[in-house]
């Protein structure tokens, strides 16, 4: 199994300076994956849970592309409506080659209405836009000798049946998005018996001292042992790679990013010794 990280693009704590390190320190501690997110116009509903500076993703993932060796580098997730479908699958295929071949394209239909008006993009139209979009990126990509890297994963993200259904037309792997361990044993029934995407889990991380014995505890919330048991049980139930975020909702959590990146160095150890 990988593991990666989703790094904080956004926030009164985050600059260029703040984002090298998190590329450092996620390839330094050895995790396989470095994803962001995605904004395009900062409205006030963006900004309420993710204000500015927002970095745009592919801008800057180009940039640590240049800073980093191994690390792969993905988007979780591109709001796929929100771009012309030919323009994503150029930038996609560009970042892709600019890497060497570490892209992964995780894409979502968008939930932020004020942005979606403030693009020009209709908001009810997202789920077949974000087709659309998909369509178009498999037909441009089918012409592998044209980008010159190779076949880029595409993620499916969302946690409703449509996403999955999305996940299983034209995805390599179902994106889920912080859930509760619950509610991934259910999910994973859903899984069709022929054609199932891989599983690529977005998950919490939220170190504690004392164990969470919330029945509403997000896979990655508790202690170290809850943490590794979390993981452990996503691979046993398919996942291929479990993504962390460390990101729990306060903006002035990217003020103080030694806290996310202690949290990560004991994941590290835990994979090292038992997974």
């Amino acid at each position: 199994m990988q593991i990666g990280v989703n790094v904080p693009n956004f926030g009164p704590g985050t600059d260029p300076g703040v984002l090298r390190a998190w590329a450092r320190t996620v390839e330094g501690l050895g995790f396989d994956l470095l994803m962001m997110s995605d904004h395009v116009a900062v409205t006030p509903d963006v900004a309420d849970q993710y204000p500015a500076p927002f970095y745009e993703p592919f801008t800057t993932l180009s940039w640590l592309a240049g800073i980093t060796d191994r690390v792969r580098l993905g988007t979780t997730v591109v709001v796929a409506p929100y771009r012309h479908p030919l323009l994503l699958a150029r930038m996609a295929a560009n970042l892709n080659e600019l890497s060497g071949g570490r892209f992964i394209l995780g894409v979502g239909v968008g939930w932020a209405r004020q942005e979606f008006a403030a693009l020009g993009v209709p908001f009810e139209q997202r789920g077949r836009l974000t087709d659309e979009a998909l369509r178009t990126l498999r037909e441009e990509w089918a012409h592998v000798d044209d980008y010159g890297t190779g076949r880029i994963p595409i993620w499916v993200g969302g946690n409703s049946d449509a996403a999955l259904r999305r996940a299983v037309r034209f995805g390599d792997a179902w994106h889920m998005l912080r859930f509760t361990p619950t509610w991934m044993r259910a999910a994973v029934a859903k899984l069709p018996e022929t054609g199932a995407p891989a599983l690529a889990p977005r998950i919490a991380l939220r170190l504690t001292d004392e164990p969470v014995h919330d029945a509403d505890r997000l896979a990655g919330e508790g202690t170290a042992e809850q943490i590794a048991a979390d993981i452990a049980e996503l691979r046993a139930l398919g996942a291929e790679t479990v993504l962390l975020d460390p990101f729990n909702g306060d903006p002035r959590e990217t003020l103080r990013p030694e806290t996310a990146w202690r949290a990560l160095a004991t994941v590290a150890e835990i994979r090292k010794d038992h997974l």
